[in-house]
Parts: C-alpha cells; sequence; structure tokens
C-alpha cells in the first residue's frame, strides 16, 4: 500500500534479517520507495510500493567482464537452463508457459545482468520469484548447456569427422545477428575508443570472433564471484509488502550464503589528455558506397551516479538535439555533409559514466573534419549567443513530462521505474535521487536564470573537453568476406589438429546435446498456474460517448484514467478514398505533418511551440480487417496528441493548427526527413528481420497484409528509397508536396471525432477547450477505403548485408470471429513450445523462432530470428505441421498455450493506454461481446481442434515464403525456386 506523505517516518514493517536505511514519499509517482540491506550478504533491497497489483521483482548482479569472449552474456542464458531445485533442461522457456506473466525476461548490459519479471496474480508471482531465485543463485551451470547457449564446435554432418568443422551456438549467432547492425557496430567501435582501460571498452555481449574463446571453466568462475547475494540488487514494485518478500528473499536463497570478500565495481576511466581520431570499416556491398560512411563525436561528461551532473547532461542534450529547431539538431538535420544526424545520436546515461555523441550517417569519404568543424562552429555559436530562456524553459517543460506520464504499454509501469534507478544502485549511487527529481528539478530552473549557465555546461563538457573521439565508419566491400574467410581457415586449422580423441568427443558432444534436448523432463516439478486461475473476463474501461458541445454534433468519447496529471486528444476521421500515388506516400506524409510549420510558423518555431506546450504530436492511419472478412477494412486516421494538464487548452491550439493550417509548401523541410526516414528505416533490417519476413510472407494473403509490406516492410523501403532519389529530378519534390496537400484536405474534408483522456476533475475542461476551438465541423461524408480482395502467392528471398537470416511462411486462414480463430491462435502456443523452440533455436542454433496467428489479417505464420540456417529452417516449418497433425497433443501442453495466449491479451498496460485500445476496439467493431467470444473460444480448446485445423488450414502447396538473407546467399535461393528481391 502506498503510504502518505506523513507515514514516511515510520519503519516500514520487513524481515528480521534486513535493515532498514530510509523511506522517501514520491509525489510526482505516488509511491514510497524503501530502502533496506541484508544483515550477513549485504544484499541491497529497493521496494517501491505503489497502489498497484501489478508487481514486479528485478535481482541485477553487476557483471564487469574484462574481454568480449560474451561471459555475461552466455551466463545470463546459462543460468536459465536448471537448477537445483527445478533441475531441468530448461525452466525458464518452461514458465513462460506456466504462468500469467506480463513480463518475463533477462537482460545482459554493459555492466550488470538483470532477470525481471512481472504479474498482477499473487499466485503467479510467487511461483516465479520461486524459480527465479534459485535460477539465479543455484544455477547448475551443465556443460551442455554452455555447449548449446554459448558455443560448440561440431561437425556439418554432426556423426561424420571427415564433413566440414562449424561453429554453433544460440548466442554466438544472436551476436552474429546483432553486429550486423550498422547502429550496433557504431555504438560498440565508439565505447571502444571513448573507454579506453575499463569494461565499457568490451562488448558484454560477446564479439563473434572472440565468443568460441570463452572456456567452460571461465564461465564457473565468473558465475561465483559475480552471482551472489553481497554483488545483488533486489528491486520491487507493488502492493506486496517488503517483509513478505524479503521472507522469500532469505529462506530461499540468502540465508544460505555469507558475505563475499570482493567488491565488483567499475572504475573511472582514464581521461584522455588530448581528442582522439580513428577510422574503422563495417561491412557493405551495395553499389551506393560512396555516401555510406558515418562520422560521430563522443565525449566522456560527468557521473550518471550524480543527480545534478545527470539533470544538467539531460538539459544540455535537450536544448542541443531535442528536436529540429534546437542548434545543433536543426545543423545536422539541414547540412550538406551528410543524409541525416547519426543513430546513436544524443545523451547515454546507461553507464557508469555519461557520454554525448552527435554526428552524420550518409557522409562522403573525408569529409570527418567538415563534419567536426561544423558540430564545434554550432557549439560555439550557441556558447557565445546563448539559447532563447523559452527554449530552455520548454526542455525543462520535456523533462517533467517525462517524470510524469505513467508508462506501462511497452513493459510494466513498475519496471519502467527500477530500470531508471538501477543504474545508480549498480554504482553504489543514490537511486531515489533518480526517481524522485521534482526538488532537482527546481533547482534547474534555478540555475537556468544565470546567464552562463547552457554556456559554462557547453564550456566544461564539449568545448574544452579533451576526451573526445572522433570516429569514422566507412563501407567495405570486402570486409565480411574476409571474416567469413578468416573463421573458415581457422576452423579448417583447428579441423586439421585433431586427434581421433579429439574428434571422437567432437562427435559425442553433439550426440549427448541432442539426447538431452530430446530428452522429456518432470516439468511436474514447477510451479504453475492453471485455467481456475484465469480471470473470466478482461480488464477493460469504458468511455462515455457524448457530443463535443450542444450546439455541435460531432461525437467525443472521454475516459477517466489515472494519467499522473497528462491530458490525451485525438481527432479521428474516417479514412478516405485514396488514389495509388498518394496511399504510397501515406507514410511519409504520417511522419512529415507533425514535424512541418504550422500557419504563420515555420517548421523551427513549429517544434519550439509544440516542445513548450506539448508532450509530442503523432499522426497515424488505423486499418484493420472485418472481424468476419480480412478482406474488407474498417479505416480510420488520427491526429494525436499529449500535454501536462495545465497545457490543455495549448494542446487543442496545436491540434487546430495541425488540422487547419500545416505548411506543405516546406519542401527543402520534407526533403530533410524523407531522407532521414529512409536511413532509419535502411538501418532497421537486421534488428527486424524476422517482423519484415513475416510481412513479406503474408503480403500475398489480403490487402490489409499487403498495405503493410508496402508501408512498412521490405517493399516499402525498397519504394522509400526510390522516392528519396527521384526527389533530386525536377519537379519531384513538388509533386511529393502536392500530394501531401491532397492527402490533408481528402481526410480532414470529412466528419471527426474526438478522443479525451484524463483525470476525471479535468475532462470536462479539456472539452471545452476542444469545443470553443472547433465550433463547426465538416459533414463531407468520406468515401469509403476500400482495397478490394487482393491475393497473390509469395516465394519471395529478399538480399541484404547479414551474417544471419530470417525466415518466414504464411498461410491463409480466418478473422477473429470464426470459430476456428481461437484454436490456431493456441495452435501456434503449442507448435512454438513443444516443436519450433527445440527445433529451431535448440538444435538449429536460431536466436529464436516460433509462429503465430495474425486473425487481424487471417494469417498463420512461422518465423525465425538470427538463424544460421536457411533451407533447413523452412524444412523444420514443413515438419512441425506434419508433428501438429499426427501428434496426440497432451492436454498439460495444450493447457500452457491457452495461458499463454491469455496472458498476451491481458498484456501490462498504462491507464491511458488501456483506454486506447478500448476505444479502437469498439471503432473496429471489436466490442467486449466479440472479445468475450473470442476469450471464451480460447479456453475451450480441445486438442482435437488442434489437429483439425492445422490439417485443414496449413496444406504444404498454399504456403507463402519469404526469407532475409546475405547477397551470398544469391544462388543458393535461386535454385531453391525463390525469387530474389533486393532493397
Amino acid at each position: 500500500m502506498t503510504a502518505s506523505a506523513d507515514s514516511v517516518t515510520n519503519t516500514p514493517a520487513h524481515h528480521k534479517s534486513f535493515n532498514y536505511i530510509r523511506s522517501q514519499y514520491v509525489a510526482s509517482l505516488n509511491l514510497t520507495v524503501q530502502e533496506f540491506e541484508h544483515k550477513v550478504t549485504g544484499a541491497k533491497h529497493y521496494h517501491l510500493a505503489a497502489d498497484n497489483q501489478e508487481n514486479v521483482f528485478l535481482v541485477a548482479l553487476r557483471t564487469v567482464p574484462q574481454d568480449s569472449r560474451g561471459v555475461a552474456h552466455i551466463l545470463e542464458h546459462t543460468a536459465l537452463c536448471g537448477s537445483d531445485k527445478y533441475p531441468v533442461r530448461d525452466p525458464f522457456f518452461m514458465m513462460t508457459r506456466r504462468s500469467l506473466n506480463t513480463f518475463m525476461n533477462a537482460f545482459t548490459s554493459s555492466d550488470w545482468t538483470a532477470y525481471p519479471f512481472a504479474s498482477m496474480n499473487s499466485k503467479d508471482y510467487n511461483n516465479l520469484l520461486d524459480v527465479y531465485l534459485d535460477a539465479v543463485f543455484f544455477s547448475r551451470l551443465d556443460p551442455l548447456d554452455f555447449a548449446q547457449e554459448g558455443h560448440r564446435l561440431e561437425f556439418e554432418t554432426a556423426d561424420d569427422p571427415s564433413s566440414k568443422l562449424v561453429y554453433k551456438g544460440v548466442v554466438f549467432n544472436e551476436m552474429k545477428g546483432a553486429m550486423s547492425s550498422v547502429p550496433s557496430q557504431l555504438w560498440q567501435t565508439l565505447t571502444k575508443y571513448l573507454f579506453p582501460n575499463n569494461t565499457y571498452h568490451h562488448n558484454s555481449g560477446g564479439d563473434p570472433e572472440a565468443i568460441p574463446d570463452l572456456t567452460y571453466e571461465q564461465l564457473i568462475t565468473f558465475y561465483k564471484t559475480h552471482y551472489h547475494p553481497s554483488n545483488a540488487i533486489f528491486m520491487t514494485y507493488g502492493d506486496k509488502p517488503a517483509a513478505e518478500l524479503q521472507e522469500k528473499f532469505e529462506t530461499q536463497a540468502l540465508c544460505k550464503f555469507e558475505r563475499l570478500d570482493k567488491e565488483i565495481s567499475v572504475p573511472d576511466e582514464k581521461r584522455y589528455y588530448a581528442p582522439v581520431k580513428v577510422q574503422e570499416s563495417y561491412p557493405y556491398t551495395q553499389a551506393d558506397a560512396a555516401d555510406k560512411h558515418h562520422v560521430v563525436l563522443g565525449w566522456l561528461l560527468g557521473k550518471s551516479t550524480n543527480l545534478q551532473e545527470a539533470l544538467q547532461a539531460q538539459l544540455l542534450s535537450s536544448v542541443l538535439m531535442d528536436n529540429s529547431a534546437t542548434p545543433l539538431m536543426h545543423a545536422l538535420e539541414s547540412t550538406e555533409l551528410g543524409s541525416s544526424p547519426s543513430p546513436i545520436c544524443g545523451l547515454d546515461d546507461s553507464q557508469k559514466e555519461l557520454t554525448f555523441i552527435c554526428g552524420l550517417e550518409g557522409c562522403q569519404e573525408g569529409s570527418a573534419d567538415d563534419v567536426e568543424q561544423l558540430i564545434e562552429s554550432t557549439l560555439r555559436k550557441v556558447a557565445e549567443e546563448g539559447i532563447p530562456q523559452e527554449d530552455v524553459e520548454s526542455a525543462l517543460h520535456q523533462l517533467e513530462l517525462h517524470q510524469r506520464e505513467v508508462g506501462g504499454d511497452s513493459y510494466p509501469f513498475g519496471l519502467q521505474l527500477i530500470m531508471t534507478a538501477l543504474t545508480a544502485a549498480t554504482h553504489r549511487g543514490d537511486p531515489v535521487k533518480l526517481l524522485d527529481v521534482d526538488a532537482a528539478l527546481d533547482q534547474l530552473r534555478e540555475d537556468i536564470k544565470q546567464p552562463n549557465f547552457i554556456k559554462t555546461l557547453i564550456e566544461k563538457w564539449l568545448l574544452n573537453n579533451p576526451h573526445k573521439v572522433q570516429l569514422t565508419l566507412s563501407p567495405n566491400a570486402e570486409l565480411q568476406a574476409r571474416k567469413e574467410q578468416a573463421e573458415l581457415e581457422k576452423l579448417a586449422q583447428i579441423q586439421a589438429n585433431l586427434t581421433e580423441e579429439d574428434k571422437q568427443n567432437i562427435v559425442e558432444l553433439a550426440q549427448a546435446l541432442k539426447k538431452r534436448q530430446d530428452q522429456i523432463d518432470d516439468e511436474s516439478i514447477l510451479p504453475k498456474v492453471t485455467l481456475s486461475d484465469v480471470p473470466a473476463a478482461e480488464d477493460a474501461t469504458t468511455g462515455e460517448t457524448t457530443t463535443l458541445a450542444p450546439n455541435n454534433p460531432t461525437p467525443v468519447t472521454r475516459y477517466s484514467a489515472g494519467t499522473n496529471g497528462l491530458v490525451y486528444q485525438q481527432l479521428i476521421y474516417p479514412l478516405p478514398q485514396f488514389s495509388p500515388e498518394q496511399l504510397n506516400v501515406l507514410p511519409l506524409y504520417n511522419t512529415c505533418i507533425t514535424e512541418l510549420g504550422l500557419g504563420e510558423k515555420d517548421y523551427l518555431n513549429s517544434q519550439r511551440w509544440q516542445a513548450s506546450v506539448t508532450g509530442g504530436l503523432s499522426a497515424f492511419s488505423s486499418i484493420r480487417g472485418d472481424v468476419n472478412d480480412p478482406h474488407k477494412l474498417t479505416s480510420y486516421y488520427a491526429y494525436s496528441g499529449k500535454a501536462l494538464n495545465r497545457n490543455q487548452a495549448a494542446l487543442s491550439d496545436v491540434l487546430k493548427a495541425l488540422i487547419e493550417t500545416p505548411r506543405f509548401d516546406e519542401t527543402g523541410r520534407i526533403a530533410e526527413l524523407v531522407s532521414q526516414i529512409r536511413a532509419h528505416r535502411e538501418q532497421s533490417v537486421t534488428g527486424s528481420g524476422h517482423s519484415l519476413a513475416m510481412a513479406a510472407a503474408s503480403s500475398g494473403i489480403c490487402a490489409a497484409a499487403n498495405l503493410q509490406h508496402n508501408w512498412s516492410g521490405l517493399a516499402g523501403i525498397k519504394a522509400l528509397k526510390q522516392l528519396d532519389d527521384g526527389l533530386r529530378s525536377e519537379g519531384g519534390l513538388e509533386a511529393l508536396s502536392n500530394l501531401f496537400t491532397s492527402i490533408h484536405e481528402s481526410i480532414t474534408a470529412s466528419q471527426f471525432q474526438a478522443l479525451l483522456i484524463g483525470e476525471q476533475a479535468h475532462l470536462d475542461e479539456m472539452q471545452a477547450q476542444l469545443a470553443a476551438r472547433f465550433t463547426s465541423n465538416a459533414q463531407t461524408p468520406a468515401t469509403g477505403f476500400d482495397l478490394g480482395k487482393q491475393v497473390r502467392q509469395v516465394n519471395d528471398a529478399w538480399l541484404t548485408d547479414s551474417q544471419v537470416n530470417f525466415c518466414s511462411k504464411a498461410y491463409a486462414t480466418v478473422p477473429m470471429d470464426h470459430p476456428d480463430a481461437a484454436a490456431l491462435v493456441v495452435l501456434a502456443g503449442v507448435m512454438r513450445n513443444s516443436f519450433l523452440h527445440k527445433a529451431i533455436r535448440e538444435q538449429g542454433g536460431a536466436y529464436g523462432g516460433g509462429a503465430s496467428q495474425d486473425s487481424t489479417i487471417g494469417a498463420f505464420r512461422f518465423y525465425s530470428y538470427r538463424d544460421p540456417r536457411l533451407e533447413e529452417t523452412l524444412a523444420d516449418f514443413d515438419r512441425s505441421v506434419e508433428w501438429a497433425i499426427t501428434e496426440n497433443h497432451d492436454r498439460q501442453k495444450v493447457e500452457e498455450a491457452i495461458l499463454g495466449t491469455i496472458g498476451s491479451l491481458d498484456r501490462s498496460e498504462s491507464p491511458a493506454g488501456k483506454a486506447k485500445r478500448c476505444f479502437y476496439q469498439e471503432l473496429h467493431g471489436r466490442p467486449p461481446e466479440v472479445r468475450q467470444r473470442f476469450r471464451e473460444r480460447i479456453l475451450a480448446v480441445e486438442a482435437s481442434d488442434l489437429r483439425r485445423v492445422a490439417e485443414l488450414y496449413l496444406k504444404p502447396d498454399n504456403a507463402h515464403i519469404a526469407v532475409v538473407t546475405d547477397f551470398s546467399k544469391k544462388d543458393k535461393m535461386e535454385a531453391a525456386g525463390l525469387t530474389i528481391q533486393t532493397l
């Protein structure tokens, strides 16, 4: 229960094994932070006591690797493969399907490893706590799990020593995929030089070239010193009392340990006396390499554990780079030296010492010094001329809004708060200060009144700071081939030196691992929830529908929600029919309209206006297939914004200007934005390859799926590149501007409806402010958006620069309200849990793989993620279908898939996020009764239903195939009968 402001002087109840340190009420978050320390081991416990039934747990260990062999990352994986109390092969993944968790995962950062989960069910929370505590502190660390999750040598034909030797391992392949991403390579290369002496110099996830050098013995040694309660931080959130949690910590783990006579910490980096300039390369084999150089500058600043320095750095970063009107961002966006700001621009506060980074991508060779001159001249100008006071106030406004907003739509709000505080806790700072920043913000408001405040920060941390690195990352067409050849030569040398005994050991390891993967563990030793623990209905919220004013019939839907001082407004229009040209550029319109000028304000002044009174604007289409026919669409377009309560009237003013006076005449700005969008989308391929492959495979199933592929998928990236290139031709920009104008006029010609979300006391005022600005509403009915029925066969291979593959198969199925939809959803869970996880991840070595039923488009989709295989994975998809049809599915496996499905339906949400979800579900013909019917069908699925729908819908001849792979696989893909597609 949340303490009141007067109660923080009272000692909260706690277990006798813990010392109480302090409590602090955080008014802006409506919670109390309680700090405790375990008497024997010194383990810290921070409890965020809040009136919220979604309880969160996290235990973090300081993990400080001294090389790039990936020991912390591989240990994170291996620790979850069985423990003393739960000696089964895969308790973590088993619990994901025996639980109603709202979040469950594990993270490896650069200097900590964390194991978090969340649940709204008390029984489930305690079950997960049992498993997590045992996994972290009493892990078995079987050598076979190290071989599976980390790395191993294996013959291409596992039992044939004459076949080629290869590396295998989940983390090995995961990091090959991760390091195919150019932003990841940029970040890792820059930190290597910014931190020449401490742990941040190394790749904590593991460098694929170094991972095979890690030994099992090194893993065990690291575990014994780092996975100890004396090196642990427990962080919890919710309405469970600290004493109850500490009872479990003590009896299930801590009572078995003594204090460790070793302190794990990160030393301060030794500072440079002069700036450093470096150049490295990244793999890039496409023809446009001339302007694909990256140039970034990085500075090492103050301590992230020092709240004053951290907030000052956040403020400085914000006033320099928060939006297009800030001076440094404006310089980077408008220069001809590059195509767009670097994807790693900004302040990083996730490590012990802060870093500030800025630069450009899309540069020409030899432009590094010019880029540095641009950045430094901009900084000097700001230092000399200062920042307008209103812009500094806007930056503070954004910090306050960020502090107050209740998140929880991506992962639980309590976990977001814990992650905010974790860096300070890791480095033995004060995590409470990072949660309760109101007093520090007040001090900043006083500080910025000093005329030289910003100038002093710029001079201290940037202009006069010798610990600066200039990095150029250049494309190299031969680099990837050289790396692959080096790996092959290393393996060939190892194989040449193998004795007969060595060869037999490798064969026996592969046999032992397969036997372990195939064994059936006794899952009954793991705790679980059952279907009787599942809520009968979803936790929905209901809005109130009225009209904007007595003389204005505009529909308004209002939701009362605990938004902690924020308001959310949306104006929603029916989506009109578009021409093909309009439809193709609608995603660009979505992004550009909120970044352009409004009325008499150019885009710079418009950005300043938005930053001063709102938490941001967005514009988006909302298109879904009908619950009974995926070829029939319901389609809307929304203009959305949020603000603090005190700025609700100003938010309405901004939205009115956005609707009535957008500046599509700013063609130069449009060109900048398109270039930036292109750069971002091009960099996203290897990070989202599985999603892109699924979208491509599904694109032949219905119009909505094809639209997704053409807008946000691989086809969309290809079209965007062509459009961006075309803007350089005469009339190209004017044509795009005219398309934007016509799109806007078509959308806003019809009547809108409004969505208002806020605290009950503010809803009437929100509505009045909106009504005062929109005294009339167009009555022209929109021509209904319709794409007709679009069906085609897909067999595509998309080529890019990647060390790993992403595979997908898709089948046309049924929409949400069809009686078979529920069985298909559960079937996907059973196939993922009981077949695909073992075949694709454990045996195939991919980082992930599975299946899902998307009832919005009526498609069943298989996928693999960061996968070393291609044809074998596609064959495994087929084998899983055969298995689903012939297997006598165990009732327990069906129930586990049902639990997982319900868990995904009842996911974590913020109060505002829940209101938005319920509103749009109603808007798209998914009222509570339809959702409840679907829920009841899920709960009623039987094993026989799975075999029936698998045989009915997953016919081999009906499969659509898409893969994302490297250019080097072109011939192999053509031989497999796939059509080659390039970005």
